[in-house]
């Protein structure tokens, strides 16, 4: 693995927080590149597919444009009234009146060959033949170059009398006839359709031929490493700059149905793409090769990422010098935190910003101010200390020594048959042994109520009236543990406000669930009005962590007492603890403990 996290563990805060941005920052755009190249790897091949078949539409209007112009002189040849009119009167004659002309025949021949020149002025120069079955014809060339009898015997002469209506033959590029030419332009492609009269019977034939070179000039004209050829529906190549592949054979012939395609030939990819030409079954087929197809796009990708990688660099530099600037303070309260660590207290940061850092370097100088005062004051407290001991052991003894005589005039009574002033004085001595054993935090529950009753014992022997207590408990309360003196300020309370000192009943009634031990204490005193009760309610909420003081009852129902044991009880067992007061005017009064069991 690359990176171990004890190595970034080892490294310092500055580089951390440097690697980290250069990671969070480096690797998204990575991965957005190389996703962006993934994605992007089709839509360049069908930008660059677009691209090489509208320069290919460009290239087949201006090849088109040649052909029509072919096209046009042979429908104009077929639809002419007036030339037709002189072809076919010319056509009618026989074969020994042609060599005895008078005037008007020759004037019609001038016509002829005048609407012939006229035609071609148009567009590139054709050759254009027409020949009329008896053998009459009429040419734009000299017969010296070529016999346009000759026509007769061509391969292709005899598909002409098959042909319908205006349907014309297209002639693949062969080696030029006319002799003048035939260095100049090695190959002509013509066109040719029969003429015929009213009855479709034929009487003529109109030829026009152009040049090859004419449209493998066009193909020249194209930028970069382009080849383009011109093929026929068999596959064989009509028109090439290289006349060496005129005649040949196209290797992927008509299996090529596709309008464009990548292939691989000659050692690398080529974008091909072909073009069918309107009005006959030749195509224009175009090779490119791939890199060269691509490489406009490439290149604008290759100008981003540098861009990317520029940017990246230039914010590297920025980043570094802003994080440098950053980590400086905290640096040097790294520093100072050393210096601490090794028992130098009089070292400060002093670091003066208004950020958390400048904030946390006050916070820590004053906390080592603080240090060094409180270090003076426990020197000043350890020698009072030792004093304060000295007095709680002096102050022991006074306790002890009443305890003591306490015990001795509850002995001497007992002898003299004052039986209940001597359980009067024993009840008090154990308060007074629960008083002074400060040895014992938490007692058992058995001993709280134990110190509860003697409690109740003592104010009945005060008060003219008696106060019954009952007391209902199940043995596994009895084993759980509390503060002491727990009991006692609540039972206080309902003998000296709830029974208003009289006569009464104090119920006591505990026992434990699965998560609770539960306690509560009864009395059917006087009660108070909702009112009353309202401001002594103790209900806390064990999940908001707060602590509700009791308010003083104006009934004199004292809320110190509770407060008081609430306070330890919250105190021991934390906010889980919950206390609850339940009372009606003249119905008496319930204080429920619920105390979490487990702590």
């Amino acid at each position: 693995m690359w990176f171990k996290p004890r190595v970034f563990k080892s490294m310092s805060f500055r580089y951390k927080v440097m690697f980290s941005s250069v990671i969070c920052i480096a690797v998204p755009v990575i991965i957005c590149l190389s996703i962006y190249n993934y994605l992007t790897k089709d839509a360049v091949k069908e930008q660059a597919i677009l691209n090489a078949n509208k320069e290919l539409e460009l290239t087949e209007e201006y090849v088109s444009k040649l052909l029509e112009d072919m096209l046009y002189i042979v429908n104009f040849v077929q639809v002419d009234t007036k030339l037709n009119a002189i072809l076919k009167q010319k056509a009618e004659q026989a074969e020994s009146s042609l060599a005895n002309q008078d005037y008007d025949q020759f004037v019609d021949d001038r016509n002829v060959m005048k609407t012939i020149e006229d035609i071609t002025l148009v567009g590139e120069k054709s050759q254009v033949t027409i020949l009329l079955k008896n053998g009459k014809y009429y040419t734009n060339y000299p017969v010296t170059d070529y016999n346009p009898l000759n026509i007769f015997d061509e391969k292709w002469f005899k598909q002409l009398d098959t042909l319908h209506g205006y349907e014309s033959v297209w002639i693949d590029s062969q080696p030029t006839v006319f002799e003048s030419e035939k260095t100049r332009n090695p190959y002509q492609l013509s066109v040719a359709r029969p003429l015929r009269n009213e009855k479709s019977i034929i009487y003529g034939y109109v030829v026009v031929t152009m040049f090859e070179n004419k449209i493998s000039q066009i193909f020249e004209s194209r930028a970069g490493n382009e080849e383009i050829m011109l093929i026929n529906a068999d596959g064989k190549v009509l028109s090439h700059r290289d006349t060496a592949q005129i005649g040949q054979r196209y290797p992927q012939g008509e299996k090529d149905e596709k309008q464009s395609d990548i292939i691989y030939r000659k050692d690398q990819d080529y974008l091909v793409s072909n073009k069918s030409v309107s009005f006959n079954n030749w195509r224009l087929i175009s090779f490119v090769p791939y890199r060269e197809a691509v490489s406009n796009i490439n290149s604008i990708f290759n100008k981003v990422f540098l861009l990317l990688f520029f940017s990246f660099a230039i914010f590297f530099i920025i980043l570094t010098y802003l994080i440098t600037r950053i980590t400086k303070p905290l640096v040097h309260l790294g520093n100072v935190i050393v210096d601490v660590q090794g028992g130098d207290l009089r070292v400060r940061s002093s670091i003066d910003n208004d950020d958390e850092i400048g904030r946390f370097s006050k916070s820590f100088d004053h906390m080592l101010d603080r240090i060094n005062e409180m270090i003076e004051e426990v020197k000043e407290t350890q020698g009072r200390k030792r004093k304060a001991e000295l007095a709680m052991l002096q102050a022991q003894i006074n306790p002890h020594f009443l305890f003591n005589v306490l015990n001795s005039i509850r002995m001497k009574v007992y002898k003299n048959g004052d039986k209940e002033s001597a359980k009067m004085i024993s009840s008090l001595s154990k308060l007074l042994r629960m008083t002074i054993d400060t040895d014992k935090g938490t007692i058992s529950f058995y001993e709280e109520v134990n110190m509860v009753t003697d409690y109740v014992l003592l104010m009945n022997m005060r008060q003219k009236n008696k106060v019954t207590f009952v007391t209902s408990i199940s043995n596994e309360a009895y084993e759980q543990f509390i503060p002491r003196f727990i009991l006692q300020p609540i039972i206080e309370n309902s003998i000296i406000h709830g029974l208003n000192q009289s006569g009464g009943t104090i119920k006591l009634h505990s026992l434990t669930t699965t998560d609770k031990f539960i306690i509560e204490i009864e009395d059917n005193g006087e009660g108070m009005d909702p009112k009353t009760l309202r401001s002594l309610q103790v209900n806390v909420d064990s999940t908001n962590g707060s602590t509700k003081k009791l308010k003083s009852s104006k009934s004199g129902f004292s809320s110190i007492g509770l407060y008081n044991v609430y306070e330890r009880l919250v105190m021991t067992f934390g906010q889980e603890f919950n206390m609850k007061v339940d009372s009606a005017k003249g119905k008496g009064t319930r204080v429920t403990l619920l105390i979490p069991r487990g702590n």
